[in-house]
């Protein structure tokens, strides 16, 4: 997004998200705490205000370490499942979030669903907590699937329409922004 967003843009649309995010999370019965794991202050400063329990990461810690951190701490507070979600989703709903849950909620092994190229991951529950290893970054889907396969761990593929869109390049902010409705519209200098 650094080539048609300013710094300020960027920040503003991340901060927008994640309070949009954990919002919709809060608002999900079936979860009983929240975890945000970051490296910026900030944004762990909005995660606390709205009830989330916080874990301050080191910026040169890449993203599946981060989440092994976080679900270990997720585990320490006596967790069983795991419900992975990216605060990149402005569609996500919290009936698209427990929707999601309810599809694997009792359900032995990983559910996931993928970006809507079919090549990310953005949502992942886990139950039990350890079943598999992460492996968010490109190709992540597959990558998953793949690991289950290998491990024989059940998978089930819930891919729901909100869930699946999430922001990663210029193109995706287009479709929001010619939304009739749009949720996020960072302003342009």
């Amino acid at each position: 997004m650094a080539g048609v967003l300013s710094i300020e843009e960027r920040e503003n649309l991340n901060k927008e998200m994640l309070i949009r995010t954990l919002r919709c999370i809060i608002d999900v019965p079936q979860i009983n705490f929240c975890i945000v794991i970051s490296y910026d202050p900030a944004a762990l400063a909005i995660a606390r205000e709205l009830g989330a329990k916080t874990i301050l990461e080191s910026k040169a810690t890449n993203l599946n370490r981060a989440l092994q951190k976080a679900t270990a701490a997720a585990k320490a507070f006596n967790a069983t499942q795991v419900l992975i979600l990216p605060a990149d989703l402005p569609l996500v709903t919290s009936t698209d979030i427990q929707q999601f849950i309810n599809l694997g909620e009792n359900f032995e092994g990983m559910t996931i669903s993928s970006d809507h190229r079919q090549s990310g991951t953005n949502a992942l529950m886990v139950n039990p907590i350890g079943l598999i290893d992460y492996n968010f970054g490109e190709w992540s889907f597959r990558k998953h699937i793949e690991q289950a396969e290998r491990k024989k761990v059940h998978v089930r593929v819930a891919n729901i329409q909100n869930l699946q869109f999430d922001l990663d390049v210029p193109e995706d902010l287009e479709i929001i922004r010619s939304m009739e409705k749009p949720i996020y519209i960072a302003k342009e200098s």
